[in-house]
């Protein structure tokens, strides 16, 4: 199985936590993670930071990075003004994020979906001005917290929407983690073939233990990229009932990509328990309790 990873930790990772980390933990955090092969990065977001505070250093965090790892590295907007914001900072690669759902549109926000995509081809224009390159990304692809299951067809419907071309990608965000992976595979089977070529992401949760199972559907049914966040950290302060991101050492440890092996599952997991020491913050991620067993005959146990 073949799909870049792509690690959300400094993003949505912190966000639920209420902690900011200071501009040079966080520049640490990426440097390490890129340092170990980690080939793409979520590193922040536009969001008021009256509203989700662990993000209110990003445009600083932004601007302490070199062209090379901006290069690797997404920022999250929902409207052209945080396109034009992140860009004067140095970024280059933009998440343009909004909801399936018209409530949790409303409620992250705070604006219809329609909204949204009205604005999106000047959030577009203003990426590609900046030679930089923007995802379509939808949250609630699969259930809503305020209205229940989201009809596929609506996904399908601003996939194909005119208003959204220009966009290199296709975030699927599974954004409770409420999905099955027969449901993962149906969705992103559709996109492939019913929409636009793009690249398709899947951003899944593992709220129901389906995190690692879903990402790897939807990596067979032909996404190129999935997100992950060290230990599990993560959820939407926005979506009741949402918990942590499928955790990346247990997406690398199913998927196996030819840079990541023991010792960086090592490097890993010691960069994970470090910062979730640091926020308080339980560890998710089930690859790195076994990876500190004592099963010392397995050659993925830290010894």
């Amino acid at each position: 199985m073949t799909a870049l990873l792509r690690d959300v930790t400094l993003r949505d990772g912190l966000q639920l936590t209420g902690k900011v980390l200071p501009v040079e933990y966080k520049i640490d955090v990426v440097r390490r993670l890129l340092a170990a092969g980690v080939p793409a990065l979520e590193i922040g977001s536009m969001a008021r930071p009256d509203l989700v505070a662990p993000m209110a250093n990003s445009l600083e965090l932004i601007a302490a990075l070199t062209p090379e790892e901006l290069a690797k590295c997404w920022v999250w907007v929902a409207t052209p003004r945080h396109v034009e914001k992140a860009a004067e900072a140095g970024a280059r690669n933009f998440q343009y994020c909004f909801s399936v759902s018209d409530a949790h549109n409303k409620a992250n926000i705070g604006r219809d979906t329609e909204t949204s995509v009205a604005a999106m081809p000047d959030a577009i224009w203003l990426a590609h001005q900046a030679n930089g390159s923007i995802q379509l990304c939808l949250a609630t692809s699969f259930t809503c917290p305020f209205d229940g299951p989201v009809d596929p067809e609506r996904v399908l419907a601003i996939a194909r929407d005119p208003r959204t071309e220009g966009a290199t990608d296709i975030v699927l965000a599974d954004t409770l983690g409420q999905a099955a992976p027969g449901e993962v595979s149906a969705l992103v089977g559709a996109v492939r073939d019913t929409t636009p070529p793009r690249r398709i992401v899947f951003h899944g949760h593992d709220t129901w233990g389906m995190g690692v199972a879903n990402t790897l559907a939807a990596i067979e049914a032909g996404a190129g990229m999935v997100d992950g966040a060290l230990g599990g950290l993560g959820g939407c302060p926005f979506a009741p009932g949402a918990s942590g991101n499928t955790a990346t050492e247990d997406i690398l440890f199913a998927t196996r990509p030819s840079w990541f092996g023991p010792e960086k599952l090592a490097r890993l997991v010691g960069l994970t328990e470090e910062l979730l020491g640091e926020l308080g913050e339980p560890n998710r991620s089930r690859t790195a309790e076994g990876a500190r067993s004592k099963a010392d005959a397995f050659e993925w146990v830290i010894r």
